[in-house]
């Protein structure tokens, strides 16, 4: 009941305003969210990469409902990229629904050159984009749009979501050298038609997809912050003679902070999820309904005396 009340509260205006007007509601954000201009993100990216680890950064936003709204997606991260002249430890995520793919006219061919436009200018600093994947409805246009982009820019990335039941074949298709794929769990409501709906069988589904992409000759972005996957990566990666380096990890900004530095430490390739943006709320009420824990640090800030 929690994370249903949570999720629909991420329509709220109301309680939006509430966590952005208290000290610490704010301070809650600041743990999940990298900032909401381009100069915040990129102070924390650097604190980030000096320490070992990689980042990628996404704009929060997504489902341009204009095509002038998709612009500006798109010039948002031209504005971005010029700051991240940080060789091969730097990308950005992109949404293609942020960027036109659903609009009624030539949706897909304004979000691939919007796309494009991205890919170019981070190919100019040294810096990759992956794809964000989105819910089930989206996935073949999503990997149309990736096969085009990679003609020109053959270390385009995807997310690949685990819980559908098409995405094993998926994985298989795209196992090939160069390819970048991100295998997450799968973060939408889907129904038990195309994906597997309860925890065992998700987690089963993401293992046997990661067996596919460490046997494969591509390189397999695990984002996970399950202990028992992560585990089980490291397993698949030796029987398939990958060194600690032919993979990465990927976690999201402010959670499991000290298995990432763990990771690293042991010398395996950490790349933590920057989001940054003014559209931040939507994000922040996703990752406390994923750990309600968080929300006593939430209610701390709807205490009378608690905004400033």
């Amino acid at each position: 009941m929690p994370n249903k009340l949570l999720l629909m509260a991420a329509a709220s205006d109301r309680l939006r305003g509430i966590i952005a007007g208290s000290s610490l509601g704010r301070g809650v954000v600041r743990r999940f969210v990298a900032g909401e201009v381009d100069d915040e993100v990129i102070v924390v990216a650097r604190r980030i990469i000096n320490s070992g680890m990689q980042v990628t950064i996404d704009h929060l936003g997504e489902g341009a409902a204009t095509a002038e709204q998709a612009t500006a997606v798109r010039d948002a991260y031209l504005s971005l990229l010029p700051g991240l002249r940080m060789p091969g430890m730097a990308e950005v995520s992109v949404k293609l629904s942020a960027l036109g793919s659903a609009l009624p006219n030539n949706g897909r061919t304004h979000a691939y050159q919007l796309t494009r436009d991205i890919c170019a200018a981070a190919a100019a600093v040294d810096a990759t984009v992956t794809i964000d994947m989105e819910d089930h409805t989206t996935v073949d246009l999503t990997l149309s749009v990736l096969n085009d982009l990679r003609a020109e820019f053959p270390w385009v990335g995807v997310a690949l979501q685990a819980c559908l039941h098409r995405t094993l074949a998926d994985c298989r298709r795209l196992a090939v050298a160069g390819s970048r794929v991100r295998l997450v769990k799968g973060a939408y409501a889907e129904p038990s038609s195309v994906a597997y709906v309860n925890r065992p069988q998700i987690d089963k589904a993401f293992d046997r997809c990661l067996q596919v992409l460490m046997e494969g000759e591509g390189y397999p972005m695990v984002a996970t912050h399950d202990p028992r996957l992560i585990e089980r990566a490291v397993h698949h990666a030796r029987s398939a003679g990958r060194g600690i380096t032919d993979f990465e990890f990927q976690m999201l900004y402010g959670i499991r902070t000290n298995e990432q530095r763990r990771l690293a430490e042991e010398g395996y390739r950490v790349r933590v999820y920057l989001p940054y943006g003014r559209d931040w709320y939507a994000y922040l009420t996703r990752r406390l309904a994923e750990k309600p824990a968080n929300l006593l640090l939430l209610a701390r800030s709807f205490k009378p005396g608690a905004a400033n």
